[in-house]
């Protein structure tokens, strides 16, 4: 049995791995999904001061609370980001890295200086709220901007999007312990669209070590394609 820590991406919440995570607790695997701060179920907490070490912070401290160890650590896009410092910050804890179509940072980098356009452009759509700016605002059809094309999933996503805090995509990563970060295992599960925009060195390496897993199908792949996620984790948990 494994301990999975599934971390969504910008504006989603831990809902989105349902499917994943059923099929992963079938098979007897431990598996928790959290919604970060200000993020689903958690949006009524959302406060100024929510960034992306607010976020790493959320999972360093929910693996301190159920003492978990030798965990695989789950980031889906944006959920690198918060992966990449909580594998950082308790390496300890952390037995696996798992970028699921993820941001994959380096010391000093924001999800703005890795994502570029494809994440400034969510700007200008944005909201001031409370004195939060917000970007990737729920509207019906926004599950169609991560690749959500089946009409009852589509539907069910829309409804559960929330706005994301700008803040935690313009703020630089900080890593303090970079040597136990570089000593985890990684592995990456990548859409075939995404790619040829990743680092070619990574990905190329992670292909002749037989740490990459490619799909064609839509950003959101836990949602579009759950089995294929459920099954390439659980490959990895048995290595």
């Amino acid at each position: 049995m494994a301990s999975f820590v599934l971390v969504h991406g910008g504006g989603h919440g831990g809902w989105c791995y349902a499917k994943v995570k059923r099929l992963l607790e079938r098979e007897r695997h431990e598996v928790f999904a959290p919604s970060l701060t200000g993020l689903a179920e958690r949006s009524a907490s959302l406060t100024p001061a929510v960034d992306l070490d607010f976020h790493i912070d959320d999972v360093v401290r929910l693996l301190y609370y159920w003492d978990l160890r030798d965990v695989i650590l789950v980031g889906h896009s944006y959920g690198g980001m918060v992966v990449t410092g909580v594998a950082d910050r308790a390496a300890d804890r952390v037995g696996k890295l798992v970028y699921l179509d993820a941001a994959n940072p380096k010391h000093g980098q924001s999800l703005v200086d890795i994502a570029g356009p494809v994440i400034e452009v969510t700007r200008p759509m944005g909201d001031v709220v409370d004195g939060v700016e917000l970007v990737l605002l729920p509207a019906e059809g926004a599950a169609a901007f991560y690749g959500v094309d089946d009409p009852q999933d589509r539907a069910w996503t829309d409804a559960r999007l929330t706005g994301h805090p700008w803040k935690c995509f313009e703020q630089k990563l900080r890593l303090k312990n970079e040597r136990a970060l570089s000593a985890i295992p990684q592995f990456h599960i990548v859409c075939e669209s995404t790619i040829a925009t990743r680092d070619r060195e990574m990905i190329e390496n992670a292909r002749s070590e037989g740490r990459l897993w490619q799909i064609d199908t839509g950003h959101d792949l836990m949602l579009t394609e759950p089995q294929f996620v459920s099954d390439s984790l659980c490959e990895i948990a048995a290595r």
